[in-house]
C-alpha cells in the first residue's frame, strides 16, 4: 500500500469520525475540525498542488497534531471511543506512511 493510499483512507476515516461525532454527540466542533483537517490533508494528498516533499512533511505535521489532540481527549474522557480509536488509527497511518 503506498503512502497516498494510506493518507486517503485516513482522510475518509477522519471525516467519518467527525460525522459520527456530529450526529451522535451533536458536536459541531468535531465536524468542523475533522472537515478542516481533512481539507488540509487533501491538499497534501493531491499531486501537483504542493511540492511533494513539503506535502509529505505537512501531512505528517498535521497527523502528529491530531495525534496530540486525540491523546488529550482520551486522557480527559478515559473512554476509548472515539478518541482512542482515532489515536490508534493515526498512529497506524503515521507508521505505514513513514516506515519503510
Amino acid at each position: 500500500m503506498n503512502n497516498n493510499t494510506v493518507l486517503w483512507i485516513y482522510i475518509v476515516l477522519l471525516l467519518v469520525g467527525g460525522l459520527i461525532g456530529f450526529f451522535k454527540g451533536k458536536s459541531k466542533v468535531s465536524l468542523i475540525m475533522s472537515a478542516a483537517f481533512a481539507a488540509l490533508l487533501i491538499l497534501t494528498a493531491v499531486n501537483g498542488i504542493l511540492d511533494a516533499h513539503f506535502a509529505r512533511n505537512l501531512a505528517n505535521i498535521l497527523m502528529v497534531a491530531l495525534l496530540v489532540v486525540f491523546a488529550m481527549r482520551l486522557a480527559k474522557t478515559k473512554k476509548f471511543m472515539p478518541a482512542g480509536m482515532m489515536l490508534v488509527i493515526t498512529i497506524a497511518a503515521l507508521a505505514l506512511r513513514n516506515l519503510r
